[in-house]
């Protein structure tokens, strides 16, 4: 009798890492860049909000259909995607804004129930909400699209947040870090549903990022270490490269023990 294989049943090998240490690490790195990229494009190089956007909207198409054509989890093409991903989501956040006239209030609104549309039909479609096993190409849908959802909302509320209490850069990152540190005391002290911290902590990574990023990258008159967008971004960008290579060549040396 034949074996089925994922394959044959519409499945596929799970398409995304393991929630780790590394894992949040380079997704807060990630973020970051997404901000400070985002000024590089518009401010540096001049392209614009418009032209940035169809910039990295193209790029983010192109590799995501690559993601989302893979049978299962490969380190570099995933995290290619979650750059992209933050960029982009930071860029509809500030199109809506800057160049719309759309309110961060709305804005926060917006995409806040687009976040709970998309995993309510997640849920209804899958029964289940698991971030740790995305092997269907509907739940990998649902997925990034939760994930976009989260860098959209993430800049919004983020931005309402600094601007509205004026926090500086320097606050934000202890204020958004201190959030994610009790989400996480949270789940393993009083036992926090682990779906609901992950995806709160996963929102809130995009302002500590971004305030991370602009913390870094902003000149000292304006409250930041004036390091530039240029070396911000390459600094994360090196770090995010040897990260993902750690882990890409771990997960190879792994495979080849279980053989």
């Amino acid at each position: 009798m034949k074996t089925l294989m994922p394959q044959d049943s519409g499945y596929m090998l799970n398409k995304v890492p393991e929630i780790t240490l590394f894992f949040w690490i380079i997704k807060i790195l990630a973020t970051t860049v997404g901000e400070t990229a985002a000024d590089f494009l518009n401010v540096n190089l001049h392209l614009g909000l418009g032209g940035t956007s169809v910039a990295v909207g193209l790029g983010l198409f192109g590799f995501l259909v690559v993601q989302l054509r893979a049978k299962a989890y490969v380190p570099w093409m995933y995290w290619v995607v979650v750059v992209l991903l933050s960029v982009f989501g930071t860029l509809v956040t500030d199109n809506l804004v800057d160049n719309l006239g759309v309110s961060l209030e709305m804005c926060t609104a917006v995409f806040s129930a687009g976040l709970a549309a998309t995993f309510a039909f997640w849920y209804v479609s899958e029964k289940t909400l698991s971030i740790h096993y995305i092997h269907t190409s509907k739940r990998e849908l649902f997925y990034w699209a939760a994930i976009f959802f989260t860098f959209a909302l993430g800049t919004a509320a983020g931005d309402q947040a600094a601007e509205g209490l004026q926090l500086g850069y320097g606050i934000s990152v202890l204020v958004f870090g201190g959030l994610i540190a009790a989400i996480t005391f949270g789940h393993y002290v009083f036992k926090l549903n682990a779906i609901l911290a992950f995806w709160m902590a996963y929102i809130l990574t995009r302002p500590l990022g971004a305030s991370t990023g602009d913390l870094l990258a902003q000149p000292v008159a304006n409250g930041g270490l004036g390091l530039g967008n240029v070396v911000t971004s390459s600094l994360f960008l090196v770090t995010i490269l040897a990260l993902v290579s750690y882990m890409t060549i771990f997960r190879s040396k792994v495979a080849i023990n279980a053989e």
